[in-house]
């Protein structure tokens, strides 16, 4: 028979009795049936059940006791739920085992709809949110961005991430991966970049649908099988003199940043983002740090007499640490499009020229040179007249070692061996131009002056 009244729940308070031990421990007021209303030294009251399973005593929580039943369970609460736990218990299941696995089930449900809210959109832009911390420029999260804007959002965007499959996958690369194989093999990573980032927060489950090997490689061709990769225009390097020559008659910040870039064979972002407290005229050495190298490791430029003159030509009567050698100001960078505007208007055609005539500066293809394309130029340079050897022009390019091993042990930057390759291609860049290569630029200069 029940032995507890709301009375007594109410009024239950602990002894204060220590036990033998001299400790104070809980104490309990039975009710029948193996519930017990549990009182703690410092007044707390909670309901608890106990059982026998399998010969085995266990203890099962009700909840915290309150007799109006509002913050916790009343003595008719405490009662009903004990009873549930005895049918749960006749039925042949443990009621603590079964609580746990209803909680566990509404725990999943509760996770499995908040990932429902979650499109693959959203995980998109999550993944570039803690992938660009560790990005050496802040272009690449947005060109992240826009290829999935173009290719993959259409079609996976707005659909929950938990939701993408294979077929998914599959309907955003058919269509481009035989038209631009280099982009689409970059998509590819990058889906399988946020398919991972989502099933690591918890937004989806089991393999990942955009994985290559042993997945999409079954149903799509090696995608440099595909069609040959077009690298960036490259000037031929014999040419390089009479485009240098061509470049010197242009002013300018753009031209002026475009001149180092090719003289160091630095990549544009490095140039753009140079500051004073980072070059040593005296020394004829530009550091650049680590955070802004692609490779996050400091480089270190060796400056030939060419290059320190056009920091010479550019450098300011009290040049701060901090300010920008080729900037729009002190503090703010020119743009990479600055510098690919002096390469285009270079290659501007004057009034009543062939429309279907190569450019000016093009590559072996006709296609119009950009200003990455420089590095290609000093790359094959440097390969087909330098002694120096591949090391030596790799190190130059700031182009990490890919083997693992000989990167442990190939810690040498190989400074004093650049310093006169750098020295000889400022010379090659310098070189007058024949009287062919003279004409052209002449009359490259009075195009743009006709074109104003």
């Amino acid at each position: 028979m029940p032995k507890l009244t709301v009375a007594v729940v109410r009024a239950a308070k602990h002894s204060g009795k220590p036990t033998s031990t001299g400790k104070l421990r809980p104490e309990r007021l039975p009710d029948g049936g193996g519930l017990a209303l549990q009182v703690t030294p410092d007044g707390a009251k909670s309901w608890i059940l106990r059982y026998t399973r399998s010969s085995k005593a266990r203890e099962m929580g009700l909840g915290p006791c309150d007799p109006d039943g509002r913050r916790g369970l009343s003595l008719a609460d405490a009662r009903d739920a004990a009873e549930a736990a005895r049918r749960t218990l006749r039925a042949g299941a443990d009621p603590i085992e079964a609580r746990e696995a209803e909680r566990a089930a509404r725990q999943r449900a509760e996770a499995e709809a908040k990932a429902a809210a979650v499109t693959f959109r959203d995980a998109a832009r999550a993944t570039v949110d803690a992938k660009q911390g560790g990005w050496s420029s802040p272009k690449h999260a947005a060109q992240w961005l826009a290829t999935l804007e173009q290719h993959a959002h259409p079609i996976l965007g707005d659909m929950p991430v938990s939701d993408v499959g294979t077929p998914h996958v599959l309907q955003v690369l058919r269509p481009i991966w035989s038209q631009i194989p280099e982009t689409a093999s970059r998509l590819r990573q990058r889906i399988e970049a946020i398919l991972d980032l989502a099933r690591v927060r918890g937004w989806r489950a089991g393999d990942n649908p955009a994985r290559w090997r042993g997945l999409l490689s079954e149903e799509l061709p090696p995608p440099r099988r595909v069609k040959r990769v077009q690298h960036r225009p490259a000037l031929p390097w014999q040419r390089l003199p009479a485009f240098m020559a061509a470049l010197a008659q242009v002013e300018g910040q753009g031209a002026a940043a475009l001149r180092f870039a090719i003289l160091t064979a630095a990549r544009t972002g490095e140039v753009r983002g140079a500051t004073w407290g980072e070059v040593d005229l005296d020394a004829a050495l530009w550091i650049v740090p680590g955070a802004r190298m692609k490779g996050r490791r400091t480089h270190r430029v060796p400056l030939s007499a060419a290059a320190v003159d056009v920091l010479r030509a550019a450098r300011p009567a009290d040049p701060k640490r901090a300010d920008l050698i080729f900037g729009a100001t002190a503090t703010r960078a020119i743009s990479d499009m600055t510098l690919s505007a002096v390469v285009r208007r270079m290659n501007e055609p004057g009034p009543g020229a062939d429309p279907d005539a190569p450019p000016e500066w093009c590559d072996q293809e006709g296609r119009a040179v950009v200003p990455h394309g420089f590095r290609s130029t000093f790359r094959d340079w440097a390969g087909e007249i330098r002694p120096e050897g591949r090391e030596v022009v790799e190190r130059a390019l700031a182009h990490s070692v890919r083997d693992k091993v000989e990167a442990a042990y190939a810690r040498s930057d190989l400074l004093e061996k650049r310093r006169p390759l750098m020295e000889a291609w400022g010379e090659w860049a310098g070189r007058p131009a024949g009287g062919g290569e003279l004409r052209s630029i002449v009359a490259a200069r009075a195009r743009r002056q006709a074109l104003g």
